[in-house]
């Protein structure tokens, strides 16, 4: 005697509608959460980065007065001018604002010797 297959018609095998729009929901809301904060946080890191090459410049300048005899009042030409004085970045020229600004010289001596076109930005591209 033969036997019959039976099949049994399988329920639940996929998702709803409604239990796929939760999931996106979810994760947009994570999206939500998530990415004003990665923003912020690319915005500090960009400012520390350009608030150290900024005090790296300054000190450059310092020891570029010290080594050529200038004196306080002296104007600085460009940041380039103590280009080795100061750790270069991988091309061989003088570190630029991550973040796209730029950096102008005043004189030796000078609070700040050195400033970025971006220090209005929250957070600030200065030194302290």
């Amino acid at each position: 005697m033969k036997r019959m297959k039976t099949i049994i018609p399988s329920c639940g095998a996929g998702f709803t509608l409604v239990e796929i729009m939760i999931v996106v929901a979810i994760i947009g809301l994570l999206a939500a959460i998530a990415i004003p904060n990665f923003i912020r946080a690319r915005a500090t890191s960009q400012c520390t980065a350009c608030i150290n090459n900024l005090r790296q410049i300054d000190y450059g300048i310092n020891e570029w007065a010290l080594e050529n005899g200038q004196s306080t009042g002296s104007p600085v030409a460009s940041p380039s001018t103590v280009s080795s004085y100061i750790k270069l970045n991988s091309r061989g020229s003088v570190p630029s604002c991550p973040a796209g600004g730029t950096y102008t010289t005043s004189t030796v001596g000078a609070t700040p010797q050195v400033s970025c076109s971006l220090s209005t930005l929250t957070p600030g591209h200065f030194l302290p």
